[in-house]
């Protein structure tokens, strides 16, 4: 599915379809999150977390790599968020507990500069890829398997 979205209440309206054609699984959902340095990954993530009931502000953990956040609605007990950003290599997150992350079917994981860490994401991963059109315009390109 491909968007254009020219305003952050777009790209909302882009978070509030994918969160609601978002069914569980046997194990975690994974959304991998691409796209240059300021083309929408954050606030998009923002987004994700204000359709699923977050009220804490949610910020790109950078420095923090993962920030996990309670979620009271099903399918999903936890938002988990991951900055792939500042990782050298996959074996960073592996060492992080990725392997468990993705084992529970009550995480719903959104990974920012996915393609870091590409090489250990569910082959069933929901992939979406952010550019810039111009400077309030983004495409959102969104690849489910």
């Amino acid at each position: 599915m491909n968007y254009v979205s020219k305003s952050p209440l777009d790209t909302k309206r882009v978070a509030i379809e994918l969160v609601e054609s978002l069914s569980a699984r046997d194990h975690a959902l994974v959304i991998a999150l691409d796209g240059d340095l300021g083309s929408g990954k954050t606030t998009f993530s923002q987004y994700i977390g204000e359709c699923l009931g977050v009220h804490d502000p949610i910020q790109s953990p950078t420095f923090l790599i993962e920030k996990i956040y309670e979620l009271s609605g099903k399918p999903w007990q936890h938002l988990v968020h991951i900055d792939a950003y500042r990782l050298e290599s996959e074996r960073e997150l592996l060492d992080l507990g990725w392997r468990d992350i993705v084992k529970k079917p009550s995480n719903l994981v959104l990974v920012e500069w996915a393609e870091k860490v590409g090489s250990i994401l569910p082959e069933d991963a929901i992939h979406i890829v952010f550019t810039h059109e111009d400077e309030t315009t983004r495409k959102i390109e969104i690849s489910t398997p």
